[in-house]
């Protein structure tokens, strides 16, 4: 078993990473790429559980704004996020890796229900753990719903996986003069309005001391090399 830093992890996708270039839908070949660097933290003997988001197919926050209810969107973003858990799960278990679905919206015929108790269970015994439907409450980000679940699970480190470096001052793939942030206060972070993870997220993680590492999923070994302890990314602390 490899020495790593951080023992029990949530990593938290995107919906828009498993879009791939396409920039909607499911790419099943970035899927497979994403789940080769699942396999590889898995056998180094972290306990990984996932959040995914849903953007790639529905994002409740852009069709409220389009005027349809904003709840009944909210509702459709949490059911997008349960056809992304199911989705890398099938590759997870054709790679050999057990996995559970756990939805905090009841469908039993798809998924356990979410139980605190039953996912750390899983976790103990070598499972990785996709949490789907977000908190199932509208008006909660899943990045909200990957910080509760990680202090629910006890993770070590709360790894949100982008399609950038880290943090910038600004968004790098639009303003060419945006400077990197290696590290950062959560204080800072909420203050400065840096638009990585909303202002609910970062303060439940200053409440509770949970660290948060924010990286570029596209770089091969990235996700390893966080629970190695190297420094990638940005921290936020």
């Amino acid at each position: 078993m490899a020495e790593i830093l951080y023992r029990r992890v949530l990593l938290k996708l995107s919906g828009e990473a498993l879009a791939g270039e396409a920039g909607f839908g499911i790419d099943f070949s970035v899927i497979d790429r994403l789940t080769e660097e699942i396999k590889k933290v898995h056998q180094m003997g972290a306990s990984i559980g996932l959040v995914l988001g849903g953007g790639n197919i529905m994002r409740g926050s852009v069709a409220s704004q389009q005027g349809m209810d904003r709840v009944s969107a909210d509702y459709m973003g949490m059911l997008a996020t349960v056809i992304n858990a199911l989705a890398v799960q099938d590759i997870l278990e054709r790679k050999n890796i057990d996995t559970r679905v756990m939805t905090a919206i009841r469908m039993e015929e798809l998924a356990e229900p979410y139980i605190r108790r039953r996912a750390q269970r899983h976790l103990e015994k070598g499972r990785v753990v996709l949490f789907a439907a977000g908190t199932g409450n509208p008006y909660f980000s899943t990045d909200t719903a990957a910080v509760l679940r990680a202090l629910e699970i006890e993770a070590d480190v709360l790894i949100k996986a982008t399609n950038v470096d880290g943090i910038y001052t600004s968004d790098p793939r639009k303003d060419p003069t945006a400077e990197f942030i290696s590290e950062l206060a959560y204080q800072e972070a909420i203050v400065r309005d840096l638009e990585v993870m909303d202002a609910n997220a970062f303060g439940l993680c200053k409440k509770n001391g949970l660290p948060i590492v924010v990286m570029n999923v596209n770089k091969k070994g990235a996700i390893a090399r966080v629970v190695e302890g190297e420094r990638v990314g940005t921290l936020v602390r």
